[in-house]
């Protein structure tokens, strides 16, 4: 099934100069996406190459996902300020200077997947495409890891675009 078949992305992105300068690259290709894919080791989801060829990492307008459990941002959602883009040109990018590998390397983040969203705290947690049950070639959950909290770990979502479907506006939750 074709990933976001009945979801509209059209007024997914919130358009920024911050965004075009720190997350946006062109369009992704299939070159583009097999070089990444190859530096990290693992193979992308679907959905995630889907959004990126709509447009290539930036700040979704609605940046607010309800968890189960509270985290250090709040008692029932985590915030996100932006997707990486699939590639390294960007410093927000997933093969960039503040990409995937800074996290783990810099940051001490586990190596349980990709990192592909950052969140408001400055580095101290990340979104996580967790690769820990279905290995490097399979269908990731999505995962808030939380550093301030001994690297806690909440599930989000079973998938990318259930993630994405799940984006609300943060006025819906209280702070």
């Amino acid at each position: 099934m074709q990933p976001f078949a009945d979801f509209d992305l059209s007024s997914f992105w919130e358009p920024s100069d911050y965004a075009l300068r720190q997350y946006v690259e062109p369009p992704c290709t299939a070159e583009s996406v097999a070089s990444v894919e190859a530096e990290l080791g693992f193979k992308l989801p679907a959905a995630y190459v889907a959004l990126a060829a709509l447009q290539n990492g930036g700040v979704p307008r609605h940046r607010a996902h309800r968890t189960t459990s509270p985290t250090s941002w709040a008692a029932d959602h985590v915030a996100i300020d932006g997707i990486l883009a699939i590639g390294s040109a960007q410093p927000h990018s997933l093969c960039g200077e503040l990409g995937s590998r800074f996290h783990i390397e810099e940051w001490g983040y586990p190596e349980i997947g990709v990192y592909f969203a950052d969140c408001p705290s400055a580095g101290h947690d990340m979104l996580c495409l967790d690769y820990r049950a279905c290995g490097p070639q399979g269908e990731p959950t999505v995962v808030h890891v939380d550093q301030e909290r001994d690297y806690a770990i909440t599930r989000l979502a079973p998938d990318f675009e259930s993630f994405i479907r799940g984006l609300r506006d943060s006025s819906e939750f209280d702070l």
